[in-house]
């Protein structure tokens, strides 16, 4: 029959339902979400790692300062991999260079704060998602607002070498994990980036920058996205779409990864 469609989903006790979609599909699966009291369906994930698994994804609690070009595809990948609770920092404004590269960016939301837009977005997706927003630009002040002890992971994202040595420092010091985002801006070829330490890093002055500033033996302890491609040479910070997006990713790749390989 033309026009017609049989769907099957997976309901709360673990039976299998079929429903049949026609012209009127859009409201059934509306009908279908809040049957499900608007959870969020994580059936397929579940199906790779196990509900034990998933359920120590959900009770991460992570904190991700930056929420731009990689940042903002972090949150949105740590979002859709059932996360519960995320703490986003960031002062900044979007604005309308950040279409080209900033997922969380688009025509409408110019000129509003990304840390709001960001949880707008995620409570799209799962609305029973804890995000926890702070406008502001972490520093030494500001830094005291946050218990940093309280969370599994620090996720730096940021553009700032002051807040990138004062995570990294406070991190550190105090045994919690943190994964910190280098340079990529001036940079084509995304299959260059992968996750390494601090002391490993090649061709990124964002990286060779903090190596001057930190002591080689603690560079070791340190977790980076970096890129071993070299630079543009050209003055204006260049970008595109995808590097940024890939490096963001692969940050969540990377905790994800940790997190179901340690329960194994």
């Amino acid at each position: 029959m033309v026009g017609v469609e049989y769907l099957i989903f997976k309901d709360p006790k673990d039976h299998y339902v079929d429903y049949h979609l026609a012209d009127e599909r859009v409201l059934l699966l509306q009908s279908f979400w809040f049957y499900f009291g608007g959870k969020m369906n994580l059936n397929r994930l579940e199906a790779l790692i196990g509900n034990e698994k998933l359920d120590i994804v959900r009770n991460l609690n992570i904190l991700l300062v930056g929420v731009g070009g990689v940042g903002g595809y972090t949150f949105e990948s740590l979002v859709r991999s059932g996360v519960n609770n995320i703490t986003i920092v960031d002062y900044d404004k979007i604005d309308p260079t950040n279409l080209n590269r900033q997922i969380i960016a688009n025509s409408s939301n110019i000129g509003l704060l990304k840390t709001e837009e960001a949880k707008k977005r995620a409570l799209s997706i799962n609305e029973n998602i804890n995000v926890i927003t702070k406008n502001l630009f972490l520093d030494e002040n500001t830094i005291k607002e946050f218990n940093l002890e309280k969370y599994d992971y620090v996720i730096d994202a940021c553009d700032s070498v002051s807040t990138k040595m004062l995570l990294i420092n406070e991190c550190t010091n105090k045994g919690i994990k943190i994964i910190s985002s280098m340079g990529t801006a001036k940079k084509m070829d995304a299959t260059k980036l992968k996750i390494t330490t601090l002391d490993k890093t090649s061709y990124d002055k964002l990286a060779k920058k903090l190596r001057s500033m930190i002591d080689k033996k603690i560079q070791k302890k340190i977790t980076v996205i970096s890129s071993t491609e070299e630079v543009k040479n050209i003055e204006v910070l260049g970008s595109n779409s995808y590097v940024p997006a890939v490096a963001g990713l692969l940050i969540t790749n990377y905790i994800i990864n940790d997190v179901v390989n340690k329960a194994n």
